[in-house]
């Protein structure tokens, strides 16, 4: 029997390939902004006055491929702080009359408790070094405000550390020769501060912030991090106060920020000096700039020169010349004695955090929180007031009460589309794991993510427009005389609008800063409904061409959600590999189905404001199954592709652990094997035969036998040991452990112990490190 499509089900194909056009050129543009395709890197040869990626790599190939692995207490990190100290030394050789500089190699000491996810931490720590370098004018006083540039030199255990965070000493390398060779005279010192202990705990900043002279001139800094291995060079936290990101959005050249990142960043399990400057030891006005994407490689041998995305470096650089220049200039840049001062007499509280976002990269848009009480309460006015006014002006067919029943409803009947936009990819997700037999394949191509799950995320969205044309409006107004009155009382689009209007109010009471999502796609709504009111005056409010005119006004705001949307999917995606691993059953579900659940929420938001107009052509049951047989087959060729490769490489966590009973007795030992995300320690041995073999592990590769290793085990890496579950320990031989070791470490009570009334002890122990 042949296949038949009436003339309203080819109409709505079209609109849907077109919309799929659209969108695909959307994402297009945003992968090339993302990744960075725009900026051109100058190379070793460019203009003394310019910033030069090109030289910045000259000195990250010495640091991650000639000196490598720089952790604490290795000869490389050493070896690292010489060399800085050395390209210092020769800027100092050549520096004009007019401008002065100080070099100093530091050796910090001190102790402190801090919260690290979760957890109160005591650490005592000494012979830390820290490479700092001042430059400022010869007329500069001691105690004159100054900025404060922040990266550290050291590198994660076994990484050569070339994004995180050799990327940021190579930049403030290739900054400080600028400052030197452009001729440009600081009005307040700039401080340059190579840190040489972050990976631990942040010491080396504290040490800096509790020891060193300058530390209460510092009137801002900026503190550049890497979570990855280039991309958008994204302000993840500015503060305290407005200050900061204003200055930022004046005038950075590539500005990459948006207040949101403040909302999420709390959640994510990791920190950086900015807590040290801005918040726990120094109350400083700072930004903290973090490279995000190539999350694939953070914190692993893999992080190497090649992994870096070409241009971030330059975008870096050329941002922090200007950032840095900006606050230099401004008044407000303060010591800590004046900002003591100025704080009983400032205009803002000191948590009052802006709203700000960068569109693509291109130019920034900040208003302060006062502004955003009065600008992101507007829309949920205009929907209460809507129906109203279109009672007082004789629009509506009914009464205003009625009217604001339906445009509940039509609120009501997207809020449900959401969540089902939401809801409908997870149980995609779930059954389509319940027929394989690994989960994540969409990691090393994050693609897949996208075929499978928008195709079922756009059902759901459409599911309660099919069930509209079932739902009586009130007083039995007819679908047919609603669609004839455009939108101007159409409960479809005022739903839609109410929607994210109650969404901007609820960001707003709850003191978020993401309200500018919700906000712009409300008054981009209302741009395309006036567009529309005009069209429907010289076409029909059926024709495509009144569609054409409700989209366009939209088509910014849109590519500004697909912006947001497919960078917040990409960062989630390659973050799902070391995110930690739940216990089974449930643990194997969970990094499908949050990535399913963003991407339907992500594609909610991109799609919604296109519903009132687009809805009806698509709400069809031709669409609706083109729709889910496109999804099956999303699903059956995701399944055949392994998660992993040599772009996307799988973390293991592999320990050697042995046990003494005293500074020179071996009494156990063992290797420890973890994995941090959903796909086990039985997946990693099958599809890595050849590490079995090595364990004698035997060819049925049985685990039954097999001890597993509680988290315990994993005091190095405490307290990120929670993110681990389902770790095994295999028999490791301990006889040749003295010919590495001459001693091992040794902890000892050196005298009795005192006990005190209450039941407190005092207890008095000696720790030998060892060799």
């Amino acid at each position: 029997m042949a296949f038949r499509l009436s003339s309203g089900d080819v109409t709505g194909f079209k609109v849907l390939f077109s919309m799929a056009i659209m969108y695909g050129l959307m994402a297009v543009l945003v992968y090339s902004i993302v990744h960075m395709h725009f900026i051109t890197p100058l190379g070793i040869d460019a203009p003394l006055d310019r910033f030069s990626e090109g030289r910045a790599l000259q000195h990250l190939r010495v640091l991650s491929q000639e000196i490598g692995s720089r952790q604490e207490g290795s000869p490389g990190l050493k070896e690292a702080a010489r060399y800085i100290k050395a390209q210092l030394e020769v800027l100092k050789e050549r520096v004009g009359s007019n401008i002065r500089i100080e070099i100093e190699e530091t050796v910090v000491d001190g102790s402190f408790n801090m919260i690290f996810l979760g957890y109160s931490i005591s650490l005592g720590y000494r012979n830390h070094t820290n490479i700092i370098m001042r430059i400022s004018s010869v007329n500069s006083q001691e105690t004159d405000p100054s900025v404060l540039l922040n990266g550290h030199f050291d590198s994660p255990l076994g990484s050569p550390g070339a994004g995180d965070c050799g990327s940021c000493v190579a930049s403030m390398l290739e900054m400080a020769r600028l400052t030197v060779d452009s001729g440009w005279v600081p009005p307040r010192p700039i401080i340059f501060l190579f840190n040489g202990a972050e990976e631990l705990f942040l010491l080396g900043a504290h040490g800096f912030m509790k020891t060193h002279k300058w530390s209460d001139t510092i009137g801002a800094f900026i503190n550049i991090e890497a979570s990855g291995t280039g991309g958008l060079d994204l302000v993840c936290q500015s503060g305290p106060g407005s200050w900061p990101s204003l200055v930022y959005a004046q005038s950075a050249v590539y500005p990459m920020a948006h207040s949101a990142a403040q909302d999420v960043f709390p959640v994510i399990p990791g920190d950086t000096d900015y807590r040290i400057f801005a918040e726990d030891y120094g109350d400083i006005p700072g930004l903290d700039i973090i490279f995000l994407l190539g999350g694939y490689f953070y914190h692993t041998s893999y992080d190497t020169m090649e992994r870096l995305l070409p241009g971030s470096i330059q975008a870096r650089g050329e941002n922090l010349l200007s950032i840095t220049r900006a606050f230099a200039n401004s008044s407000k840049l303060r010591n800590a004695h004046e900002r003591e001062s100025f704080k009983v007499a400032a205009n803002e509280p000191k948590d009052e955090r802006a709203v700000f976002f960068d569109y693509l990269s291109w130019f920034m848009i900040f208003y302060s929180r006062r502004a955003a009480v009065v600008l992101h309460t507007i829309p949920i006015a205009i929907f209460l007031l809507m129906p109203f006014l279109l009672f007082v002006l004789n629009i509506g067919k009914h009464t205003w009460f009625s009217t604001f029943c339906d445009f509940f409803k039509g609120l009501l009947l997207h809020a449900i589309g959401v969540v089902l936009a939401v809801v409908v990819p997870i149980v995609f997700a779930i059954l389509r794991l319940l027929f394989s037999n690994h989960a994540m394949s969409w990691f090393a191509r994050p693609y897949l993510a996208f075929m499978m799950f928008i195709p079922c995320s756009l059902v759901g969205v459409l599911i309660p427009r099919v069930v509209w044309r079932s739902v009586p409006l009130t007083h039995g107004v007819s679908r047919l005389q609603a669609s004839k009155e455009g939108l101007s009382d159409d409960p479809r689009f005022w739903g839609v609008f109410g929607f994210y209007a109650l969404l901007t109010l609820a960001y707003q009471v709850a003191g978020l800063s993401g309200g500018f999502l919700t906000f712009s796609l409300s008054v981009s709504m209302l741009a395309a409904w006036i567009s529309f009111h005009f069209a429907v005056k010289l076409f029909d409010c059926q024709s495509l061409r009144s569609a054409m005119c409700y989209v366009l006004p939209l088509i910014p705001c849109i590519t500004y959600s697909v912006y947001f949307g497919g960078f917040l999917a990409q960062f989630l995606i390659e973050k799902m590999g070391m995110m930690g691993s739940v216990p089974p059953p449930y643990g194997y579900f969970i990094p499908d189905i949050i990535v399913a659940a963003v991407v339907g929420l992500v594609t909610s938001w991109c799609v919604g404001p296109l519903i009132p107009i687009c809805g009806h052509w698509l709400a069809r049951s031709s669409i609706l199954k083109f729709l889910l047989q496109l999804s099956v087959l999303a699903l059956a060729l995701s399944s055949q592709f392994f998660p992993y490769s040599i772009a996307a490489p799988k973390r293991v966590v592999f320990q050697h652990t042995f046990l003494t009973a005293d500074a020179s007795r071996v009494v156990g030992s063992s290797y420890d094997f973890s994995v941090v995300d959903s796909n086990s320690l039985p997946f990693l041995f099958k599809h890595a035969p050849e590490v079995a073999k090595e364990l004698n592990m035997g060819s049925e590769l049985s685990f039954k036998a097999t001890k597993d290793s509680p988290r315990q085990t994993w005091m190095v890496i405490y307290p990120v040991s929670f993110l681990f579950s389902g770790s095994l320990k295999f028999p490791a031989r301990s006889d040749d452990m003295l010919k590495h070791y001459s001693s091992f470490p040794h902890l000892a009570a050196y005298k009795p112990h005192t006990l005190y009334d209450g039941g407190s002890r005092r207890v008095h122990l000696e720790f030998y490190l060892g060799s």
